[in-house]
Formats: structure tokens, sequence, C-alpha cells
């Protein structure tokens, strides 16, 4: 048995190397000799799929990208496999994993012919059952690129689309031109920031709003890029009152109960975003409407 056992993950690797090498015309050296690639880079296309015998390298492939890709089939010959591997040769800057093993798919509770998105920015995942839709590899990208919030996601016609379908209530949005050269140090403290807050989640009790409840829980903050360059961020520019000549700008958005608020820059700190955040978050934990309170000896 343990020979039938080698000889068939022998014959998975052998096609998925050649649909690998047809996919990212890539040379075949890159399949000799490793089939456990979970201790390769995920990031090459001549590496993807990875294959993934068992629980351990499929949670260390997931630990090791913001967002990985992971599809679980009973057969790697299927249609729906074939599906899968053309997918992957057209995304190559998210990792793709395959699995066929009953223990691996037994672990994430998935049935084969399911694809599943793993996203660490708010340790959530998605699933596309293949079993009961006409899934090809067009339908795939769209799910993938629909549900790939980043720890910083650039404001898309196709991300904006995941951004509201995500359990996210307070988005931060970085307003910015991208091709200013200004723009890299700009990303780089914009994503030290959302380091800083990943992982944190903050409780409060919003009495005096009304539609929350006493406990309700202010998640994560979703740390977003809009590029003023593309045209479909227009009207997102001008939902926060925003202008050209105003950026770059931090804008804030608590989805629940559309409370916003804008802030010009005249640089992008650290420190800035931090306390543009936390200002938000605490004008939110004592709400607007109650009134200020007099000093005792202030007269009327």
């Amino acid at each position: 048995m343990a020979r039938t056992g080698q000889a068939g993950t022998m014959n998975t690797s052998i096609f998925l190397c050649l649909l690998i090498i047809l996919l990212t015309r890539g040379s075949p050296a890159a399949c000799v000799g490793d089939n456990s690639s979970a201790s390769h880079s995920t990031a090459s296309t001549a590496e993807k799929p990875v294959l993934l015998d068992n629980v351990e390298d499929a949670e260390a492939f997931i630990s090791g990208a913001e967002v990985a890709v992971i599809g679980f089939f009973q057969e790697p010959e299927s249609p729906e496999a074939s599906q899968f591997l053309l997918t992957a040769g057209r995304i190559p800057e998210v990792p793709f994993g395959l699995s066929t093993s009953p223990a691996v798919l037994s672990h994430y509770g998935v049935e084969a012919n399911t694809v599943t998105l793993f996203r660490m920015v708010d340790n959530q995942r998605r699933d596309l059952d293949m079993n009961n839709n006409d899934i090809d590899a067009e339908k795939m990208t769209r799910f993938i690129r629909i549900n790939e919030l980043r720890l910083v996601t650039e404001y898309t016609p196709m991300t904006a689309i995941g951004v509201m379908q995500s359990s996210f209530q307070l988005h931060l949005l970085l307003v910015t031109d991208k091709t200013s050269p200004k723009f890299p140090e700009q990303m780089r403290r914009y994503r030290e920031a959302a380091e800083l807050f990943k992982g944190k989640i903050k409780y409060v009790q919003l009495f005096s709003l009304g539609i929350f409840n006493k406990g309700w829980t202010l998640d994560k903050i979703l740390f977003i890029l809009v590029d003023i360059n593309l045209k479909s961020n227009e009207r997102t520019v001008s939902f926060f009152k925003l202008k050209k000549s105003q950026l770059p700008a931090l804008a804030i958005f608590n989805a629940p109960d559309e409370e916003q608020d804008v802030l010009t820059l005249d640089e992008v700190s650290i420190e800035r975003v931090q306390d543009f955040c936390n200002g938000f978050i605490e004008r939110m934990e004592k709400g607007e409407d109650e009134p200020e309170e007099k000093a005792p000896n202030e007269e009327l």
C-alpha cells in the first residue's frame, strides 16, 4: 500500500509539472527533485501551484502570505483542477496551493472541488464551491480579485466589492496620486501604520448612537489606497469633498452609521495616521450628540 501511495504522488507531481511548464513557459528543472515545495518561495510562478500533502505544509503555506489560495481536489486531472491551474498562471502575485489529501480537506472542512482563499488581514477565508456551479478560470479569477483584501488594499472596481462585503466596519483611505515622486515614501509609512493596527480590536459602548447595542464591537480598520488617477475613483474622492489640490489626504468612514472624517496632509506620517484613527474612535465612543459638560465654576 505504501508503494501505491508513493506512485500516486509521483504521477500527480509529474502531471502538475507538465501543466505548470505549459502555463508558465518555464523550465522542467523547476519541477525536478522536490515535491514538498512549502519550503520554497511561493512567489515564483514556475513553482505554482504548490502541492500540499499534509496539514503542516498547508498551514505553513497559508501563514506565509497575506493572501493564499488553495484548490482542494479529489483528482488533479479533473476539469475543475485544470481551470484552477489556468487561474494560477493568471495571477502571479498570489501564491496557489493544491491538495488532494483527505486529511488536509478534512482539516479545513471542505469537500473536493473547492477553491479557498485565505487572507491574513482579518484571519478570514472565502470558499468557492465548484461542484454546483459552472466555474471556469474567468469566474475563479474574479472570485480571487474580489476577496484578496490585504494589509493595504488598493481601491479598484473589483476590490470595491470585497471591501463592501468584508467584516470591517472602519475604512481608512489614503487618497493620493500614485504618479507622484513622493508616493513610495507615503505608501511605506502608510503600510507601517497599518501594521501597528493589525490584530487590534477596540471594544466600545456607543450608547448615544442608538443603532448599536451595549458592548458592540468596533472591528479592526481596513486600510485602503485610493489613486486619484483612476477614473472609477472620482466618485470616491468627491464623496469626501476632496479636491486634487488638497491631496494627500486621509478619510475615515464607519460603515454602520456612515460617520466620516477627513484630514488633509502636508506629508503622510505614521504618527498622523495613528492620531487621526484614534481621535475618530474616541469621538465615536463619546458620541457626538452628548452635551459637553461645563466646568463647575463656569458662568452662564
